[in-house]
Order: C-alpha cells, then structure tokens, then sequence
C-alpha cells in the first residue's frame, strides 16, 4: 500500500504531466491556447477524462477523418444563441446512439466554420435517446457529470468542450467564443 503522503506528493507531478499532454495534443492555434483551469477546476478525474476524449478525437480535427468514422459529412444547421454563444455543426454518428456511455466514443462532434473558411473541431456532445435510457430513470453521467434532459429532441445530452476554452464551463450547452456564419 502507498503511503498516503507519497500519493499527495504525487498529485502536483501528475497534474503537471496531464497538463504537457494536453498541450503536446492540441492540433489548432485555439486550442493550444486554451488554459487548462475548466477541466482541472473539476478534479482530476475530469482532466484526465479531458485527456481521453482529446486522444480519441485528435484526428477528427480534419471533418473527412470524422465521416470515415461514421459522422455525418454535412450538416445544415449551426446552432446559436444570441446571449449565450454558439454550440456550433452537429455531425452525428448515429452508430454510437445506444444506452452506453463511452468518453471515447462520443455521440456527436462540435465544429465551427471560421472566418477564414477553416472548419475546426471544439468540443463533444453525449447523447443517449430516451427509447435507450428512459427520461423517468436517474440521468446518465460521464465523468461524474449528468446528462440533461432535451424532451423536445427526447434524448439526454451534454456538452464537452475539449478543444476550445469556454468562459462557462467546460460542460456548458453553449460556448460564447464560438459564432456561426452569418446568414
């Protein structure tokens, strides 16, 4: 058994380490730029959680990986609101709608179209439809967080923004760095 001084002691070199991966693993300008202190505020479950969710979405940075894998190549609607920011495209792989929760695998992927016509990836989206797990249960988590209801869209969800900072919160709906296109 460790010793319980030995494991404090450890935590600020553990932090340290997931903290130079998250940079080592950022693949846009905004993203190396975000602070690590949303996920981190969370506790260190969630950074590393962060972690795994950057490693298994790192390639979906160019949207033509993300359609190999099953996500939707085009996607009409971006979501905005006018207070709050945007939550950006939703591209959906509807493969993964089913009753599991897998912070690899998440259900839809957040990008962003930028002014100068760069498509970037900046965050997740869980979802799991009510016909897979019923509204009237206890909602489902990822990382020690739950999910929210969406019974016009009868699903829970929740947002995970890995790739962009968020001035909300790192499972904040909406995003107030992010804009849609005009029009």
């Amino acid at each position: 058994m460790i010793p319980a001084n030995r494991i404090i002691r450890a935590v600020p070199t553990i932090a340290a380490l997931v903290l130079a991966a998250g940079c080592a693993g950022a693949h846009t300008e905004e993203a190396a730029q975000a602070p690590a202190a949303p996920a981190a505020a969370h506790g260190i479950q969630t950074e590393f959680g962060v972690q795994r969710v950057r490693a298994a979405t790192a390639a979906f940075a160019s949207l033509d990986s993300a359609v190999a894998a099953g996500y939707a190549p085009t996607v009409e609607r971006c979501y905005a609101h006018p207070q709050h920011g945007a939550m950006g495209f939703h591209h959906v792989n509807r493969a993964l709608m089913d009753a599991r929760v897998e912070v690899e695998r998440p259900e839809i992927l957040l990008y962003e179209r930028l002014d100068d016509g760069r498509y970037v990836l900046n965050g997740v989206e869980y979802i799991v439809p009510y016909s897979r797990w019923s509204r009237d249960s206890a909602p489902p988590t990822v990382l020690d967080q739950q999910f929210k209801r969406e019974d016009d869209l009868r699903l829970w969800y929740l947002h995970m923004w890995v790739w962009r900072a968020n001035t909300a919160g790192l499972f904040a709906d909406w995003n107030p760095a992010v804009r849609c296109p005009a029009g």
